[in-house]
């Protein structure tokens, strides 16, 4: 299967995924929060640093899991930041109204 490249939305998603993982493990050493999480410390450093911009959702959950971060919260921390962003959700949609996301 080919992989499409990623667009420049996705490619910033992931730097502000990573970023609120690295900014909610805090002082927790990068080695004990990624053995906790299952993964390997190098992949737990290239998501915080944005150089893995579409980690599966097993990973993301299992880190979250670990850092006690819901995957709500965290996705609403990266969706607040992609409202906040010129040409983001502000002015063409409201955060949770996204039509893949209607109950």
């Amino acid at each position: 299967m080919v992989r499409l490249p990623l667009t420049p939305a996705e490619i910033e998603r992931g730097r502000r995924l990573g970023a609120v993982l690295r900014r909610t493990r805090g002082e927790r050493p990068l080695l004990e929060t990624a053995l906790a999480a299952g993964i390997s410390p190098e992949t737990l450093r290239k998501i915080e640093s944005g150089r893995v911009a579409t980690p599966s959702f097993a990973t993301i959950a299992s880190v979250a899991r670990v850092l006690g971060l819901s995957l709500d919260a965290l996705w609403a921390d990266v969706e607040l930041q992609d409202a906040e962003a010129p040409g983001g959700l502000l002015g063409s949609e409201t955060p949770g109204s996204h039509p893949a996301l209607a109950s």
